[in-house]
């Protein structure tokens, strides 16, 4: 019997004892969240509600976990400065709904992040029940300055504002996954060879509670971080995004993408990560 999954072509689903994955596999495009990849990782969240393992993995093949939308495809910068406000918005919150679906999940879910994960996905892994992160992971922020606070206001969630603002505030900021770890944003941070061993560990032990209570837990566990603010600080972030875009500056920052190309334009923004934070030594009173 064939599984509706199998057409699919920009993820996969590996079941492996307690825990079914779901594998990002478009590492030739750095795991970039396309619009194909975000349907089909719908349509499997849908399918492993009834089907697979009491515990669901999220991982990815290639050199890193994921490196954000899609900008040609589902981020519209395309060089373009226009972009409709209420079309804009109702994408961001597509987009988003898709992490929702992740939280309002009947089973545990589970992100193992290895090699670099940045913008987008880095929102996909704060939804996620668990997150384990290899130690050299690198978790980001875009490297160009065109969004308004669709990240930030959830990752606020578990590492406070003051992080939250001093991770967004510098384009392409970035932490380790012992860092992230430090701050609330993950579990644990293990070595990138025993990463995939490790969360496969971890499920067996969380299969040892049967899954009705599994779930239970997991909307009880929900029900006290909203009665926190999670899900209300979710709930602006993309009418915030939407509205940024269309300031003048945000359309300056596209049209020098369209101008120079994006690889040079992340070179302008491109620094060190403000942690550790280091002294930055000028010279000649510059």
């Amino acid at each position: 019997m064939t599984s509706p999954t199998d057409r699919f072509t920009e993820i996969r689903i590996d079941h492996a004892g307690s825990i079914s994955w779901i594998v990002l596999n478009r590492p030739d495009r750095a795991n970039a969240l396309s619009a194909a990849m975000l349907e089909e990782f719908s349509e499997a969240l849908e399918y492993l509600k009834d089907n697979g393992g009491p515990v669901i993995g999220i991982r990815a093949e290639g050199k890193g976990f994921c490196a954000g939308f899609d900008l040609d495809q589902v981020g519209k910068l395309g060089g373009g400065t226009s972009l409709d406000p209420i079309a804009d918005r109702d994408r961001l919150q597509r987009n988003l709904d898709r992490w929702i679906a992740i939280w309002d999940h009947p089973k545990p879910v589970i992100a193992a992040v290895h090699g670099y994960c940045i913008a987008g996905a880095t929102q996909m892994c704060v939804f996620a029940d668990i997150t384990v992160v290899a130690e050299d992971a690198r978790i980001g922020e875009p490297a160009i300055p065109i969004g308004g606070g669709y990240l930030a206001p959830i990752w606020s969630t578990l590492v406070g504002p003051k992080r939250a603002k001093e991770l967004s505030f510098v384009p392409g900021n970035s932490i380790d996954g012992r860092t992230a770890v430090e701050w609330g944003w993950a579990n644990h941070a293990v070595p990138a060879e025993d990463l995939v061993a490790s969360v496969e560990g971890l499920a067996d032990r969380i299969a040892l509670t049967p899954p009705e209570v599994l779930r239970i837990k997991k909307l009880s566990i929900n029900r006290a971080a909203e009665a926190q603010g999670f899900r209300q600080a979710a709930a602006h972030v993309a009418d915030m995004d939407a509205l940024l875009h269309q300031a003048d500056a945000v359309k300056a920052v596209k049209a020098r993408a369209a101008e120079i190309g994006m690889k040079d334009l992340i070179a302008e923004y491109r620094r060190e990560p403000t942690t550790p934070l280091k002294p930055i030594r000028k010279e000649n009173g510059e």
